[in-house]
């Protein structure tokens, strides 16, 4: 990289076709210089190039190891060159040699820039600040539905392996394709496993697209032990020596809205619409509406 040095300390002035001054000064004492303006408005009005325009000389400045930043009177608005651009603003300049300055500069120019026709200011026009997040607070939202292909998300149950017994083979899945799928020692079992009752507990796929694990025999886990308990992905089973999982894809698992978790998050359940009824639907598992 060539060693250059800049020794600057220059006075000017602007002045534009109504005959307004703007004063400003440069300084250097080395690679990195600085422009001042003690205001905005020579760089609207076509005064200011945009991103695609000042990509070549940023471009250059950075190989001959020169900065130039412009700064207005409330802080830095751009630098050029050898600098330290965030990861976020590449994705605005698309150049590691530009660097965006404050919020409070760059405003004041965006806004001069869409009062006039032909101003071309460096932020794109319609999302001039996307660096910066906005959080919309008491936002009302429309009531919403998780509500899939009736039986979509390859609903199904895992074998739980804990380290010790786990030889490093997939899991024993069983999908849950049937309306109603039978868990018992009996041989016409939906599921046979040995060591329970004959008829130990069933999984009914309900009218609301919802699996409904009913108990017959003794079970515990994340479900109810008695009396029936509406599946979310993530619930475990244990009957007897065996211990499932039920899964189904988050995209048609109706326990949020937008994705079916079932939990977390304050734990706060927001409405879900039915489309099939026009009603309201509940979610039994978490107790609230």
């Amino acid at each position: 990289m060539p060693e250059n040095r800049l020794d600057i300390d220059l006075d000017f002035s602007i002045t534009d076709e109504s005959g307004a001054v703007t004063t400003g000064r440069a300084e250097a004492a080395g690679t990195e210089v600085t422009v001042s303006l003690d205001s905005v408005g020579p760089l609207s009005g076509g005064g200011l190039p945009s991103l695609e325009a000042i990509k070549p000389l940023a471009e250059f400045l950075s190989r001959q190891g020169i900065s130039v930043t412009l700064a207005g009177p409330d802080g830095n608005i751009v630098s050029l060159g050898k600098v330290d651009s965030p990861a976020a603003q590449r994705l605005v300049t698309r150049s590691p040699h530009i660097k965006l300055g404050k919020l409070g500069s760059l405003l004041p120019l965006v806004r001069q820039g869409r009062r006039q026709p032909g101003g071309t200011p460096l932020l794109p026009p319609v999302t001039p600040l996307p660096l910066f997040p906005t959080v919309q607070r008491k936002v009302v939202r429309r009531v919403t539905t998780t509500h899939y292909a009736r039986g979509g998300g390859r609903p199904r149950l895992i074998f739980v392996q804990d380290a010790a017994s786990w030889t490093g083979q997939i899991p024993r899945e069983v999908a849950l394709t049937e309306d109603i799928t039978t868990i018992g020692s009996n041989p016409g079992s939906g599921l046979e496993l040995e060591g329970l009752e004959a008829l130990h507990a069933e999984i009914r796929h309900d009218d609301q697209d919802e699996y409904v694990l009913v108990p017959h025999g003794p079970v515990s886990g994340s479900v109810a032990r008695s009396g029936p308990s509406v599946l979310r992905t993530g619930a475990r089973i244990q009957m007897g020596q065996w211990c499932l999982a039920f899964f189904r894809e988050e995209f048609a698992d109706h326990g949020r809205p937008f994705g079916g978790r079932s939990g977390g998050e304050l734990a706060y359940e927001r409405p879900q619409l039915d489309p099939r009824t026009g009603t309201m639907e509940r979610d039994s598992s978490e107790g609230v509406w």
